[in-house]
């Protein structure tokens, strides 16, 4: 296969550009931000932006080119397909457009481990979406060693671009399209900045079991030993918040790969969601929202005072801060761990079934991972206005390019080679559902996660839950044992059992579509009163 020659695209974007910022520092890109009218500072000297009418991702405009190498192996089911004549038609465009406008120009690294890194160049219009994946992945000449093999990536930014669907093949006049053998993606229609991050990972998703690694969706923190604590779970379950520990070392709040030498860190930053954020519940997110070179997305701020309202969702529930990882105070050194011993799954459960923690056999740990129950969190995708049940496979779907099978057997031979300990942790809902219990208390799922973490629940007593067969701990020190037994928190017995009927058939329907692993995993129990 030819080689593409990333350097000449490069180089033929900047050259047609009326100026370029090139690899421009923090203080730099902020006062080009303003000087674009695209963000104002806060109090404390963050750089709050608007993402317009794109304030989540468009996963519907999210595109991967058709060709030998992507035919038989993308899980087309779960993305749209684009001809490789329609992308390099949209990239001509997109460069017309780009041709005498002021550009800024990142040249930065994805993946910790040198052995699987991407050296990724992002060229954009926006000062602030230049600063934002500064902040994100990791910056050249820090900490992070780079390799000389990194993988070529770039990244096409053009926010204010129209496509045409009749021209370019796409669905509307937004579209996300990535070349997965040139490794070349293409933003445009859409201000929303995370769409920038999300590509690397796709296209990380895409490369990466190929190389022997393990694709997560997931944050990660260290334990006193070296070890590595996962936790996988979408947008809004609590990955950033429940990972960034002072006692825990964090590796990573989103996005990580697990080889065979342990866990490393795709990013250089964190995107933390600010809804409702508390100094006292989340000291080190709130802290650095108060960084200078913080990006606010969508945060609203006092007109008077420039501070920030973390409780003022008119805009979306999707308000988020994206900031280097060395703003916190407890980070993991060169963001890599070793093997991890505990794996956490967090779900959202928007009908209050779930009990708050289980521990899971690997059998039904792969079967978690395949169904990724939680509740889709208004605003993280464009027209969800409310909390809603929802399946995402691997706890990403949106992210994986390949079928969610590929990503369950590479999770089931870590889990056998390593022998970490798996457990779901749901931080949804009690006492009812959405709409009529309320969310499970921070105080308490650290408590229990404090718990499973330290080894506490390895010799305590377990219940069998009737729906799932996974073990639920009756007693845990600090938590009311009430809430370990979802059923004991409703008003109304029956109306529970009628809602957990109800989840049951949920998941067994969602999990038909794996085929033959539907009937080689562990499903709910309670077929018979669910049908």
């Amino acid at each position: 296969m030819t080689v593409f020659d990333h350097g000449a695209l490069r180089a033929g974007i900047v050259g047609a550009a009326a100026s370029l910022n090139d690899n421009a520092i923090a203080p730099d890109l902020v006062a080009a931000a303003l000087g674009q009218g695209g963000g104002a500072l806060t109090a404390h000297g963050a750089l709050s932006v608007k993402t317009g009418a794109f304030t989540g991702r468009s996963p519907k405009d999210k595109f991967i080119v058709k060709d030998a190498l992507t035919a038989d192996s993308v899980w087309w089911d779960n993305s749209g397909a684009l001809s490789p004549a329609h992308f390099d038609i949209l990239l001509a465009d997109v460069r017309q457009h780009l041709a005498g406008q002021v550009l800024f120009r990142q040249d930065l690294l994805a993946g910790a481990d040198p052995a699987h890194q991407y050296a990724v160049t992002v060229l954009t219009p926006s000062a602030w979406h230049a600063l934002f994946i500064r902040n994100l992945l990791i910056r050249r000449g820090e900490t992070i060693p780079a390799s000389a093999d990194a993988m070529p990536v770039t990244i096409v930014h053009a926010p204010y671009f129209q496509a045409d669907p009749a021209r370019h093949g796409c669905r509307t006049d937004t579209v996300i399209a990535l070349d997965m053998s040139r490794n070349l993606v293409i933003i445009a229609g859409t201000i929303y900045a995370g769409e920038i991050k999300k590509s690397v990972f796709s296209l990380f998703n895409f490369h990466a079991p190929r190389q022997g690694v393990l694709p997560m969706h997931c944050s990660a923190n260290l334990g006193p030993e070296g070890e590595a604590a996962l936790f996988f779970g979408l947008s809004g379950t609590g990955k950033t918040t429940l990972s960034n520990d002072p006692a825990r070392p964090l590796i990573g709040d989103d996005e990580h790969g697990w080889s065979e030498t342990g866990v490393f860190n795709l990013e250089g930053g964190c995107y933390a969601k600010t809804v409702r954020l508390s100094e006292t519940a989340e000291p080190e997110i709130f802290a650095a929202t108060q960084r200078f070179g913080t990006v606010l997305e969508n945060v609203i701020i006092d007109e008077k005072t420039g501070i920030p309202d973390f409780d003022d969702i008119s805009l979306t529930e999707n308000t988020r801060a994206a900031y280097a990882l060395d703003v916190l105070p407890s980070i993991a050194p060169g963001s890599v761990g070793g093997t991890p011993k505990t794996v956490v799954f967090l779900t959202a459960d928007a009908f209050g079934v779930m009990p708050p923690l289980a521990r899971l056999t690997p059998e039904q740990a792969v079967y978690h991972f395949l169904s990724g129950y939680t509740a889709k969190v208004a605003g993280t995708e464009r027209g969800v206005t409310e909390p809603q049940a929802t399946f995402s496979a691997c706890f990403g779907a949106p992210f994986m390019p390949l079928h969610p099978t590929v990503y369950g057997a590479m999770l089931a031979e870590r889990l056998r080679q390593s022998g970490a300990q798996a457990y779901l942790l749901n931080t949804g809902w009690t006492g009812g559902g959405y709409g009529v219990g309320k969310r499970i208390d921070i105080a308490s799922t650290r408590r229990l996660l404090s718990a499973a973490l330290d080894g506490a629940l390895d010799n305590v007593e377990m219940r069998v839950d009737p729906l799932f067969g996974f073990a639920v701990p009756v007693a845990v020190p600090g938590v009311d044992p009430k809430l370990l037994d979802p059923r004991q928190t409703w008003a109304d017995a029956d109306a529970y059992d009628a809602q957990a009927a109800k989840l049951v058939r949920l998941f067994r329907d969602n999990f038909v579509k794996f085929g033959d692993a539907a009937d080689a995993e562990p499903g709910p129990q309670l077929a018979q009163a669910a049908e």
